[in-house]
This record gives structure tokens, C-alpha cells and sequence, in this order.
């Protein structure tokens, strides 16, 4: 899988393992009740990190604070040690564009166009190539002239991660990827996101009720009484 990250974005620092790449300090957040308060969590290179919890814990609103789709209550995000939410909105959309990946449930996909097409799409917004390896392992290479409409749940859900990886993020945000998918498939999804971040020294923030999928991982955190505890 060959993959070469962008590298124009302004001021942005390279890290290295004894810098954090992402951190979260003193996060806290709710909506008609407390979610979770005082989260400090930091995430390195090449690391992958799975939270785990009950339902209506927080996990997924942690994950959209982490990835810059919600600001939080209280406390901040800092990416290469740049604090997120003091940013503008442009250079916040920037930052998610080029730099994060976020991957969901729901596939996103144009509905209009073949599979290769809307690889195509990410390849032309973000000036990158879309890596025919990474088809072949993720196991959709064969099915890149099909409509959208005639690919199965699982081809479409390894479309819309090929996609994402398609803009060369630094950190991949997965809420539930597998969660619609057979287990034999998940473990192809996993190896290629476990292999991609090692490959550009990135990283991920997986949420996930797959426990097995979840120790896969090098850390795994619990969201439990409003607290984020590390459980591996």
C-alpha cells in the first residue's frame, strides 16, 4: 500500500512518538444530562486507540469532540499542539479535510456513480492517487466499474473506507466501521486500517461494542461513571 500524505498545510509540525499527535484536556460534555467530564487522553504515531462503553455513554460524542465535529463544553483539542477550537472555522474545516479521517456507520457514498467514481472524487479534491492495493486489500478491486446501487452493504461500507484513506489522513476517527459487517469481513477492514497507519506513522480512535476488535488495539479506554479509564 503506498500512500504519500499531504504536505502544505500551514505551520503544521511533524511530531514524533514522544510528542502526543493528538490530545484531549480536561474535555467535558453534555446534553440533557452529564456525559463525561475531565478526559485527558493523549494519542501518538503509529497508535490505534479503542473506546469502549455502554450505550448513551458518550462514546460517539467523544469521538465527533476528537474529530472536530462538536466542541466541547468545556476544556480542548490540540492537533500537533495546536489547539482545535481557538482555530477559525476555515482553518478547523482544513484540518478535517486534510489531515483527519472519519469513518461512520452510514457509507456516505454518491449514489449516482460506479465505485471507482467516487474514489475518483476523493482522489481529485485531495491531489492524491487511488491506491490499488489497498482495493485488492480490502477485497473491492473487481467491483470498481459496478453501480453503487448493486454492491452489498459490506462492499460498499470497504468503498466508503477506501475512500476515506483514498485523501491520505494522519488520523483515522471510526465510529461502529464494522458494525453492519460479517466478522470475516471486519477482520479485512481491520487489517487495513491497522496496516495503513503504521504505513504513514498515523494514527486511529476507534468506538466499538466488538470487544475482540476493540483489544485489537494498543489501548483500549471505558467510559464509565463520566470517566474515561484505561482498561488495557
Amino acid at each position: 500500500m503506498s500512500v504519500e500524505l499531504n504536505s502544505d498545510i500551514d505551520n503544521i509540525e511533524h511530531t514524533n512518538n514522544l510528542q502526543p499527535l493528538l490530545e484531549a484536556v480536561d474535555i467535558s460534555h453534555n446534553f440533557d444530562y452529564p456525559l463525561f467530564k475531565n478526559i485527558n487522553l493523549n494519542i501518538y504515531e503509529s497508535q490505534s486507540i479503542a473506546i469502549i462503553g455502554s450505550s448513551g455513554c458518550g462514546k460517539s460524542t467523544l469521538l465527533n469532540i476528537l474529530s472536530t465535529l462538536l466542541k466541547p463544553l468545556d476544556g480542548d483539542v490540540l492537533f500537533n499542539k495546536k489547539s482545535i477550537y481557538s482555530l477559525k472555522n476555515d482553518d478547523i474545516l482544513k484540518i478535517r479535510r486534510e489531515y483527519f479521517g472519519i469513518i461512520f456507520q452510514a457509507h456516505y457514498l454518491f449514489r449516482g456513480f460506479n465505485a471507482k467514481e467516487n474514489l475518483e472524487i476523493s482522489s481529485i479534491l485531495n491531489d492524491t492517487v487511488v491506491d490499488e492495493e489497498l482495493l485488492k486489500l480490502l477485497h473491492i478491486d473487481f467491483v470498481m466499474n459496478q453501480n453503487i446501487g448493486t454492491l452489498s452493504g459490506g462492499q460498499q461500507q470497504r468503498l466508503s473506507i477506501a475512500r476515506i484513506l483514498t485523501k491520505k489522513p494522519k488520523i483515522i476517527f471510526a465510529d461502529e466501521p464494522t458494525g453492519n459487517l460479517d466478522k470475516e469481513t471486519a477482520k479485512i477492514v481491520f487489517d487495513s486500517l491497522f496496516k495503513y497507519i503504521h504505513l504513514v506513522n498515523g494514527a486511529m480512535v476507534l468506538v466499538t461494542h466488538e470487544m475482540d476488535l476493540a483489544f485489537r488495539c494498543d489501548r483500549v479506554f471505558e467510559i464509565k461513571n463520566q470517566r474515561l479509564e484505561q482498561i488495557k
